[in-house]
């Protein structure tokens, strides 16, 4: 391809997701050009206390050779990026500095992909009035579910088919372990297989308690249906020690208890999370091991559902790959 199809990127924090997204871009670069149009290539890499550019090769270099951050202004600018990629942790200590960042970028017309969910929760009004500004896009699918392409349907699919409900199991390591506990498992020894299998975090208490399914669908509403996340209020029934019981009372009736995360247009800015039984025909009920899925009701048009979506650092870097791509690829006829 030419080097018109060539994409500067700059990613922000190298962790297991960032190191994914890497290695994904430097594998497939040459099919990316052919099939889209469009070669990415990761450019530049910062993390909280230095930064480094790639070599030649396309290979980050070693840790000894990087040096101190400067500001993201002057890397956008040296590097040429057209977008912006963002794989830090979700967590509240770094929420201001993600937000800060995201919305430099978006302003100087640089395209924000991210899979960092703690900003797009307080500052979601911000974020979009940045990208108005600088006639840029930000994209949230490795946020709200990693592979699975919920945040694509909800921002554009649904489009005209008036979606009234949101229900889903967003969140493969619950799903896990509640299987596990209804099999005859303890909750720490579901908890210690998922971890095993590299389902769960290391701690998985935003996991048990509701909180990240809450958070994913969170979003998922507020592309739909335009909502703030920061003024959405949210309900949540945990998992916990108490849980093992209803699980094996369902199993017992060929029943299966899911952590279901829902919100309803006839209730604004209301997310609640409760443990549920589902049956057979439930799209929530046939999901095996840490899958995940979302169930959009549309009166008029019929559910449409969407699952599986791998729950890895692999499948959220994937789906920074394809919010890349969708960012940048030319759009003529079909595409």
């Amino acid at each position: 391809m030419g080097e018109q199809t060539r994409t500067g990127v700059v990613l922000s924090g190298y962790g297991p997701v960032g190191q994914a997204f890497v290695d994904e871009l430097a594998r497939h670069q040459d099919a990316l050009a052919r099939r889209y149009g469009v070669r990415p290539r990761v450019a530049a890499v910062r993390v909280s206390s230095a930064q480094c550019r790639l070599d030649e090769d396309g290979t980050v270099p070693p840790r000894p050779r990087w040096g101190p951050p400067r500001p993201l202004e002057e890397t956008l600018d040296d590097t040429g990026a057209r977008v912006f990629v963002q794989a830090l942790p979700s967590s509240p200590a770094l929420r201001e500095h993600a937000a800060r960042e995201a919305v430099a970028a978006l302003r100087r017309g640089v395209h924000v992909v991210t899979a960092t969910k703690s900003h797009l929760l307080t500052h979601w009004r911000e974020l979009g009035a940045a990208a108005h500004t600088g006639g840029s896009m930000i994209r949230i699918s490795g946020a709200t579910g990693a592979a699975l392409p919920a945040g694509d349907l909800s921002r554009t699919s649904l489009r005209g088919l008036d979606c009234r409900t949101i229900r889903a199991c967003p969140n493969g390591t619950v799903t896990f372990v509640l299987d596990r506990l209804a099999a005859g498992d303890g909750l720490g020894e579901a908890i210690g297989a998922a971890r095993l299998r590299g389902i769960a975090e290391a701690d998985p208490s935003a996991d048990l308690s509701g909180e990240d399914a809450a958070t994913k669908v969170r979003l998922l509403a507020a592309l739909a249906w335009g909502w703030d996340p920061a003024g959405v209020r949210v309900r949540t029934e945990p998992v916990d020690e108490s849980t093992a019981g209803p699980a094996r009372d369902a199993a017992t009736r060929s029943r299966r208890l899911r952590a279901v995360a829902a919100a309803s247009a006839d209730e604004p800015h209301v997310v609640h999370v409760r443990l549920e039984e589902t049956g057979p025909g439930d799209p929530l009920y046939a999901l095996t091991g840490p899958e995940k899925a979302v169930v959009f009701g549309c009166p008029d048009a019929g559910d449409v559902t969407v699952s599986g979506g791998r729950s890895s650092p692999q499948g959220a870097a994937l789906a920074l790959v394809k919010d890349t791509i969708e960012v940048t690829a030319p759009r003529t006829g079909f595409h």
